[in-house]
């Protein structure tokens, strides 16, 4: 049986309802339909589902969703409005006539439109069935994310380039006669990755004392002979798909305790590889990461090792499975990052990240990139 149709048997539901638009990696993945307006997914145990649509997109619907498409007016909204001027109420009202009995929905249903559904029929949240569905990617779902990693590499590899080719002036990188700056490397990145039909936002070129916040984006001048982590996390603009790419580079001589951050994670990424196979944890891969820094004499926690091992990727950056201290079992079909990095303000930071398939034998390695520090 279907795993939504059991989730909705389970629950004792008659159907399970969604309301979003596709921003909802759910929605998108249950519907192949891309909308900037919510719509609402019904379905039934046995049915494929069906989306509610204004008329303007039902031809639209029919060509590209998976689902059945229903228009508004065949729901009976316009005539609901017509009694109920609260559209939250009306679509309460829209909902229940659809469905025979209690209704379950996704964690991320709007709280406002389920009170008003519970005037109609019991309201039960499911507890992600969609989300670990999503987790298992089909062979067309890898084969969309192997797009997108091969765009995201390509930019990679031009803002390596950039670096590499860039003159030295008083310890600042320069390009035609003007410092080489994080803004500038980023948009060259973008601009490519428009070229392949995908979007970046956030995309990091962190220098130095930066490179040692995970997260910060860099600004500024770059600098020779400190840590430059590239982090760059796109999606296709078509598919939703996403995929991610970290490398740390230095131009010019790296400081002795950069070198030794980089062998560090470099291996720990490659021993997180050799281990994880289905039914190994994500919390245990993440851990022996961090046995391994401790024998390498670096820290975990507050200094040094700070976050995850890695997670999950597909229609979001960030998704199931998680490889971090609370990951649970790791299975076939899952496609994730390794990610370890070692930070310290006082140095900065070294990160490296790979996107990796996981089969029945173990990890098939998806990023081709290759690695180095000094370029």
């Amino acid at each position: 049986m279907e795993p939504l149709d059991r989730a909705i048997r389970a629950a004792g539901a008659a159907a399970y309802v969604a309301y979003a638009s596709s921003a909802d990696a759910d929605m998108l993945y249950l519907t192949r339909f891309r909308t900037t307006d919510p719509i609402v997914f019904l379905k039934k145990p046995g049915e494929r589902g069906t989306i509610v649509v204004s008329q303007m997109e039902y031809e639209r619907g029919v060509r590209e969703s998976t689902a059945a498409v229903m228009t508004r007016a065949d729901a009976g909204l316009p005539e609901i409005l017509k009694e109920e001027k609260d559209r939250t109420r009306a679509y309460a009202r829209m909902i229940a006539g659809l469905s025979p009995g209690k209704i379950l929905v996704p964690p991320q249903f709007p709280l406002g439109l389920a009170r008003e559904l519970e005037q109609f029929h019991p309201v039960v949240v499911d507890r992600g069935t969609v989300a670990a569905r999503r987790a298992v990617k089909r062979t067309e779902e890898v084969r969309e994310i192997r797009k997108v990693l091969l765009a995201a590499e390509a930019a990679v590899s031009m803002a390596i380039r950039m670096i590499a080719r860039a003159k030295v002036t008083g310890g600042i990188l320069h390009r035609d006669g003007k410092p080489l700056t994080s803004e500038a490397v980023r948009q060259e990145m973008h601009m490519l990755l428009l070229s392949r039909g995908c979007r970046a936002q956030d995309t990091i070129v962190a220098c130095g004392p930066d490179s040692a916040v995970p997260h910060l984006r860099g600004e500024g001048p770059l600098r020779e002979g400190e840590p430059i982590i590239i982090d760059l996390f796109p999606r296709d603009e078509v598919s939703g798909y996403c995929a991610d790419l970290s490398r740390t580079v230095v131009k010019g001589e790296p400081d002795t305790k950069v070198g030794e951050m980089y062998r560090a994670v470099r291996d720990a990424k490659r021993l997180a590889a050799a281990r994880a196979k289905p039914g190994v944890e994500g919390a245990a891969l993440h851990q022996a990461v961090v046995e391994f820094f401790a024998e390498q004499g670096f820290e975990s926690n507050t200094r040094g090792f700070i976050h995850s091992l890695g997670h999950g990727i597909g229609l979001e950056v960030h998704e199931d499975p998680s490889l971090g201290p609370g990951g649970g079992p790791l299975a076939a079909g899952n496609v994730f990052t390794l990610e370890p990095g070692l930070y310290y303000p006082e140095v900065g930071g070294v990160r490296l990240e790979d996107m990796v398939l996981l089969t029945p034998r173990g990890c098939t390695l998806l990023s081709k990139l290759g690695e180095r520090l000094g370029v």
